[in-house]
């Protein structure tokens, strides 16, 4: 099993990939894309959806 320390270092890092990439969707495309595009992500894990369906979606 993961010690607490771990864990909450591993959180951190994701936690710092998440603010890095949404700082580059800003620069690239605004505050309301990277908003939309979270949005949209937590929807996709609280409905249990494999974000490949978001693919399949998005080209029909």
């Amino acid at each position: 099993m993961t010690s607490p320390d771990k864990t909450a270092e591993s959180k951190d890092r994701f936690f710092e990939e998440i603010a890095a990439l949404a700082e580059r969707m800003i620069a690239e495309h605004g505050r309301e894309f990277a908003m939309g595009a979270f949005v949209l992500a937590a929807r996709f894990i609280a409905e249990k959806k494999d974000f490949g369906d978001a693919r399949s979606e998005r080209t029909n």
